[in-house]
């Protein structure tokens, strides 16, 4: 098992930027790299997942839709909605990609329950759910054994554009958020909550973790 893993708190950055960076990142680490996550959020931007369907984008307007090689359908970022990225060797730690989905999202759902609120799974529907909304989404990429995309959760946003789209495929699907439950948690809290879940279901200990905050030259969409 690893030892070490880069917690980097990047502020606001472009999707397509970031998006870049941990493929790179992927793509060019050896056995001697060190696991990152990464905290952030993004200008509005659609991601639409490398099997997602056109369909299910109603109407964009003004908002960008970027194609990516994660799993999962259409989905909106943006400002008040955090993401996490993780940057983890799934192979070194000898994870199997259905045991690192649920892991992912117990995390949450672990965090969401200190806050009060009650989150399930779905089935065939990976993220977090509260009362038949979603609050969370995931959609990851393995590439050799090590993962890349991650997780999203709302926390206090305006979910508007979710209407611009069918999210993750369904035309029905309600979302919700952290605010909408009175709790009254910024980005900067939520992170520091999410975090010791993470390392847990993760096991990383929190001894072996450096954070490192950070700031994106590029913060367009």
């Amino acid at each position: 098992m690893p030892s070490e893993l880069i917690i980097r708190n990047k502020g606001v950055c472009c999707y397509g930027s970031t998006y870049t960076a941990m493929s790179n990142f992927t793509d060019n680490r050896d056995s001697r790299t060190v696991d990152e996550i990464w905290f952030l959020q993004h200008p509005p931007v659609y991601t639409l997942g490398l099997n997602g369907q056109r369909q299910h984008i109603i109407n964009a307007g003004d908002i960008p839709v970027v194609e990516t090689d994660r799993g999962g359908q259409v989905t909106y970022h943006g400002p008040g909605q955090l993401m996490v990225y993780l940057l983890i060797d799934l192979k070194c730690q000898s994870i199997g990609v259905k045991d690192y989905v649920y892991r992912l999202e117990q995390s949450v759902i672990d965090m969401l329950d200190s806050y009060g609120i009650e989150a399930i799974r779905q089935a065939g529907a990976p993220g977090g759910y509260v009362n038949d909304k979603k609050i969370s989404a995931l959609g990851i990429r393995v590439r050799q054994g090590c993962s890349y995309h991650g997780i999203s959760v709302n926390v206090d946003m305006d979910l508007t554009p979710y209407k611009g789209i069918s999210p993750c495929g369904y035309s029905k699907l309600e979302m919700t958020q952290i605010k909408d439950f009175g709790i009254n948690k910024d980005l900067v809290q939520v992170p520091r909550d999410l975090l010791p879940r993470l390392l847990k279901q993760l096991e990383f200990s929190e001894k072996d973790i450096s954070i490192i905050n950070e700031s994106c030259s590029d913060q367009a969409a």
